[in-house]
């Protein structure tokens, strides 16, 4: 079986582990996704507080996003730098947006392009650049019982603190991982009413939440579930082919039918039962392949018609 030879440039890293450079440059994909909407519960958008006004305390500035008070200019970052920026006071509340990060070992795979685990740091990268543009707060867990969740922080600063977590949790398989129940029980404790929560995760073990979670999340907040999958793993050749199980080489013959059935309840059931499900309770989901463009799950921004 021939694998497609990829290149890495300097800023796609060598899809084994995940670089910062490479996460800092997904910033330009936010900008392919429309800018946020108020919702009911505000779930789909910045939450500005009411106290929002003048004499506040200056705390940054963030892109603007339609809806902002048009009083709240920065002109001077707008003048330097070509795009709209709204001034941010400290009294001003902003949403969340919570990282949940699966680091099973299961992820630490990949056959085309890069791990699945590059393109999880990747995924969430421009997931957390999406959230910065329209103003939210960023916080990230995984399931540990030793390291605390990155703090919730604003701006850019906070961006690059989930960007930093992302690149050293996903270079190699945390040495305490206690799973991605773990995980979502963490969030559970930081999240708020209106809150986005954006799950990096294996299939096969996000097949293993229990519903009454994934219930609880998506009753009070949007969830977004980005699958991490293989193409080998949803299309694998009617082959024989070798792998290594605890340091032994194993030879799988997939042209073999009660095989590749084994394969597809494995590999393939999981997914199309998440995606079944999750939808059904009104997350998102979103399947990304390890040779996806890491911003593939965006909506692309609507064409001008030119009357």
């Amino acid at each position: 079986m021939e694998t497609p030879v990829h290149t890495a440039t300097p800023l796609e890293g060598d899809g084994l582990r995940p670089s910062l450079a490479e996460l800092v440059a997904l910033r330009r994909s936010a900008h392919r996704a429309p800018p946020a909407r108020r919702g009911r519960l505000g779930h789909a958008g910045s939450a500005p507080s009411p106290a929002r006004g003048r004499g506040m305390e200056y705390a940054e500035s963030r892109d603007y996003v339609p809806g902002d008070d048009a009083r709240h200019i920065d002109w001077r970052v707008t003048a330097r730098t070509g795009r709209a920026h709204t001034k941010l006071f400290q009294a001003e509340r902003e949403r969340l947006t919570l990282l949940v990060a699966d680091t099973d070992p299961v992820l630490y795979f990949g056959t085309r392009v890069r791990f699945k685990s590059v393109q999880a740091a990747r995924v969430g990268a421009v997931a957390a650049w999406l959230a910065q543009r329209q103003g939210d707060r960023l916080a990230a867990v995984r399931g540990s019982t030793q390291e605390p969740p990155i703090a919730p922080a604003g701006g850019t600063r906070g961006v690059l603190r989930v960007l930093d977590a992302l690149t050293r949790w996903y270079a190699e398989p945390p040495a305490e991982d206690a799973g991605l129940d773990r995980a979502l029980e963490q969030a559970a404790r930081l999240l708020r009413p209106g809150a986005r929560v954006v799950v990096l995760a294996d299939p096969a073990r996000a097949s293993t939440i229990t519903s009454a979670r994934w219930a609880a999340l998506a009753m009070h907040h949007e969830v977004v579930v980005m699958l991490l999958v293989d193409p080998l793993e949803r299309a694998p050749p009617a082959d024989a082919l070798p792998f290594l199980s605890q340091g032994r080489r194993v030879l799988l013959d997939l042209g073999n039918a009660a095989v590749r059935e084994h394969w597809r309840e494995r590999f393939v059931a999981p997914l199309d039962a998440l995606q079944t499900t999750l939808s059904a309770r009104r997350i998102q989901v979103h399947v990304v392949s390890t040779d996806d463009a890491s911003d593939s799950w965006l909506s692309p921004l609507p064409t001008a018609v030119v009357a």
